[in-house]
């Protein structure tokens, strides 16, 4: 029996993520195409209420792109799924009602739904012993989920990422010191609430684009390469090490970075301060980087079903 051609989208408020896989009939699947694009669909969200109609024609154009590069691999479906900007825009329908149009079968999922997508990737891909906890760091959400094997226990959703903290706490290029204490302020007094009931975790797991770039940096990797990120670790001391470099640098000195897609050099030390607050309050030294992520929770859904 020939494989079946699915394609799976990621529609996130930051990034816009395709996966393409042959899935056959026994359920394994081999990854035939994996691209990513900074789309930042949720740009000016938490202070508008809206998506913007520039940021909303910049993610479609991007998903006609997915679309015509899916449809040379003559795929059984596209699917696509919507997360943070959709659920909290005021005009997200007519968004998804054009995202419809192009031939894509696309649904708005809830923030549960997005970290236990998430948590089932992570269980698949790494395979770890002990107790995890998978921080979905997102542009629009931060989801945190944990559990044992595949099987998830707790999971949160948190509606804040790197877009709303860019937006909202960084003024200055280079930012300032107190404009990441602000953020490091409000994540303390936030994850705690992820901690409490997550006290078990043995292993953090760290998903995202600002996390694999983190790798990318630390280790030298360039051009990206994804097989070499997967499954690769990071201490505090790298995290802290690398936060404080690209928070020195203006937004332009950022760009000159190669392994820092330029829309990222934007929204980077956010991120970072994001895991490095994650570690402190779950009083870990040491993350583990997963390239697998919704697309690939929302394939392991489906090949189950």
């Amino acid at each position: 029996m020939k494989p079946k051609i699915i394609a799976l989208l990621d529609i996130g408020t930051y990034s816009t993520r395709m996966l393409i896989v042959a899935v056959h009939f026994d359920g394994r699947f081999d990854e035939i195409l994996s691209v990513g694009r900074i789309t930042a669909l949720g740009r000016k969200l938490k202070e508008t209420g809206y998506l913007q109609k520039e940021a909303m024609e910049e993610t479609l154009a991007v998903l006609k792109e997915y679309v015509q590069i899916a449809s040379q691999y003559k795929p059984e479906k596209i699917l696509a799924v919507a997360t943070q900007a959709c659920r909290e825009s005021k005009n997200a329908d007519e968004f998804i009602s054009n995202v419809k149009k192009l031939g894509i079968d696309v649904r708005v999922i809830t923030g549960e739904e997005e970290a236990r997508l998430a948590f089932i990737a992570t269980a698949k891909a790494l395979n770890i012993e002990g107790k995890f906890t998978v921080i979905d760091q997102g542009g629009g959400s931060t989801e945190f989920s944990y559990g044992e094997k595949s099987n998830l226990i707790a999971s949160i959703s948190f509606p804040f990422g790197i877009v709303n903290f860019t937006e909202k706490y960084i003024k200055s290029d280079p930012p300032k010191p107190e404009e990441i204490m602000q953020i490091k302020d409000f994540l303390k007094q936030q994850l705690p609430i992820a901690y409490e009931k997550m006290k078990d975790t043995e292993i953090l797991v760290g998903l995202g684009g600002t996390i694999t770039t983190v790798v990318a940096l630390e280790y030298n990797i360039y051009p990206y390469d994804s097989k070499k990120v997967h499954g690769s670790k990071l201490t505090y001391e790298a995290i802290t090490k690398w936060l404080n470099k690209l928070a020195s640098m203006t937004v332009n000195q950022r760009k000159a970075i190669p392994m820092i897609e330029d829309k990222r050099a934007e929204a980077i030390v956010p991120g970072i301060v994001i895991f490095q607050t994650a570690m402190e309050v779950f009083q870990k030294d040491e993350i583990t980087v997963s390239e697998w992520g919704v697309r690939h929770g929302l394939l392991l859904e489906l090949i189950q079903n």
